[in-house]
């Protein structure tokens, strides 16, 4: 699975995800704008090292996408080259699992019309106007493909929710 991530995401939302989907026998794969780079979780507890650069991937090759949340997805965000790649998951229906703040990126590729997500409450307004039913619920599985949640508080509920669907 790819996981788009840059410094300032939310330690615990992508370690305690990353850490029960590597135990379910998944690979988590970390890409950045640069191969090799660290990049620091906002809580300073997580320092991760970038497995891959963007332009060195392509989103035919990944089985899903994972977007912890945390400042990293609104700085991606700016980058059109990670919100393609965000894009592709969702146009080809793979699975993605945002968290927090994750689903900025999948706002800005305008893939969230007509969904049902959740999110940290400070983008209620901006899922809203990206065309979706906002569910202040600590998870939220959307046609079997999207799982959103909305702080490291729904951390458990968003680890269950995603992992059955990869095991699906």
């Amino acid at each position: 699975m790819a996981c788009l991530i840059t410094s300032m995401f939310e330690d615990s939302e992508f370690t305690e995800p990353a850490k029960a989907y590597v135990e379910g026998g998944h690979e988590v794969l970390t890409i950045g704008t640069e191969k090799g780079k660290e990049v620091e979780g906002k809580q300073g507890e997580a320092t991760i090292t970038i497995d891959y650069g963007i332009d060195e991937v392509n989103p035919d090759e990944y089985d899903a996408l994972f977007l912890p949340g945390g400042f990293s997805p609104d700085i991606l965000r700016a980058d059109d080259r990670f919100v393609q790649f965000s894009k592709h998951f969702m146009d080809e229906n793979k699975p993605v699992f945002a968290i927090c703040h994750g689903p900025q990126l999948l706002i800005t590729a305008k893939t969230l019309d007509g969904r049902n997500v959740t999110g940290y409450k400070s983008i209620k307004v901006d899922l809203e106007n990206a065309g979706a039913t906002y569910k202040d619920e600590e998870v939220v599985v959307c046609g079997d493909q999207l799982v959103t949640s909305r702080t490291p508080d729904d951390i458990p509920a968003f680890i269950k929710e995603s992992t059955k669907l990869l095991e699906a």
